[in-house]
């Protein structure tokens, strides 16, 4: 068995929309389930809520998000995801970033950092942090 770590969104009532929009950004096979398939609703208004989806991107990459039901407090954690790579995937993760800052809003605009990588961070319209850094080319020696 191979063990992997994946990323988990909570959301009150966009995780849909959440995971249908990264799945415009980063492309890939989307799967959802809802409170009602499962027999799991309590409350009518969460019967077509998110119980459980799941992103699976090209890239390998893994965004699962739900909503949380009526019943139950919300408390948004502040998810803060890293989206990073080598000099060889600059255009996608300028992509990305452009993408993802679509409705959202810039903490630090995405630049030339001291150590020598373009970096930035940003908070998308579903108010998940992202922070995205592409590494500079190999120094030469």
């Amino acid at each position: 068995m191979t063990a992997s770590l994946n990323t988990y969104l909570m959301f009150r009532d966009d995780a849909h929309d959440a995971i249908r929009a990264y799945q415009r950004i980063f492309g890939g096979t989307l799967t959802r389930s809802t409170y009602a398939e499962f027999g799991m609703a309590q409350d009518p208004a969460d019967a077509d809520k998110t119980m459980h989806s799941q992103l699976v991107t090209d890239h390998g990459w893994v965004l699962m998000a739900s909503d949380t039901p009526t019943p139950m407090d919300h408390r948004p954690s502040g998810h803060a995801l890293s989206l990073s790579g080598g000099p060889e995937d600059a255009e996608e993760l300028r992509r990305c970033w452009a993408a993802l800052v679509d409705g959202g809003q810039v903490q630090e605009p995405l630049a030339v950092a001291p150590w020598g990588d373009e970096f930035g961070t940003l908070t998308d319209r579903f108010g998940i942090q992202w922070m995205v850094n592409i590494g500079g080319a190999p120094a030469e020696g």
